[in-house]
């Protein structure tokens, strides 16, 4: 198959020195609009690959986000944002990014060019066959991810990827690819931007969907989220209030009682 580096493609604006500020962010705002349209075109790909993410995770398994740079740093925030939103167990989706924790903020030099290491980040989490991974990679090229996932394949461990160019070496290994083609950025090479943003979103859905196919969401609330601060604390109150037609001081002691939206509810149906 033929394969083209659409992210490193030259921009289409030129002479970006010579723009005014009005002109530098109405041409990368024109650009970020066509990001939506082009996740848009690839949801039946996004839709088979969560559907595989959440048969694994209803069978016991895991969920690991594999990247570098850009790509495993927002693997990185999705997979952490998922227990304070969904009340989930920390190591039920794990992000993995090249070259360590320390590369989160700050560049490893060539972390991402090892093609053994991403497979041994994933040996140390005792990676098995009920578990699923999703290679992150702007370029579809990056060595990191691919070889973590040729050795996946090689133990019936399911794949699946997030990239912004068609047929690249990334989306032929994974059993599950996602092709997210957002064309070249408005500064060339610099897949931070449309591509980046086009992976935030695919992780947002993949991350949200499987949550609510787990049963983790109630009509359109987070009700198992974490009560980690006084903003969210408010909001279970206000869910509490909503959804048992209550006074607020008893939707406060129900909280203070039981700790957990869900529960609250729970608990509050059985005793009336």
């Amino acid at each position: 198959m033929d394969f083209t580096k659409t992210t490193e493609q030259d921009s289409l604006y030129n002479n970006l020195e010579k723009m005014s500020t009005s002109e530098l962010l109405k041409n990368i705002n024109t650009e970020d609009k066509t990001v939506p349209l082009a996740v848009e075109k690839a949801l039946p790909q996004i839709e088979s690959l969560i559907e595989q993410v959440v048969s694994r995770l209803q069978s016991g398994g895991r969920l690991f986000y594999l990247g570098a740079g850009t790509s495993g740093r927002l693997g990185i925030v999705d997979a952490s944002e998922c227990p304070p939103t969904f009340g989930v167990s920390h190591d039920l989706v794990v992000g993995l990014i090249a070259g360590g924790d320390s590369a989160i903020r700050k560049a490893v030099e060539f972390a991402e060019d090892s093609t053994n290491q991403g497979w041994i980040d994933l040996q140390e989490h005792n990676i098995y066959q009920n578990d699923i991974v999703i290679g992150i990679a702007a370029s579809g090229t990056t060595p990191y991810v691919i070889g973590a996932l040729e050795q996946c394949n090689k133990n019936n461990i399911i794949t699946g990827c997030i990239t912004c160019n068609k047929n690249s070496p990334l989306s032929l290994t994974a059993k599950f690819p996602i092709e997210v083609i957002v064309g070249p950025e408005f500064v060339t090479g610099s897949s931070r931007m449309k591509a980046g943003t086009a992976q935030k979103l695919v992780l947002n859905m993949i991350s949200t969907t499987t949550m609510i196919k787990l049963g983790r969401v109630k009509g359109n609330k987070m009700v198992d989220m974490q009560l980690s601060n006084n903003k969210l604390v408010d909001r279970g109150i206000k869910m509490l209030i909503k959804e048992l037609n209550i006074e607020r001081s008893i939707a406060e002691k129900l909280l203070t009682k039981y700790g957990n939206v869900r529960t609250a509810i729970a608990k509050y149906h059985e005793a009336n």
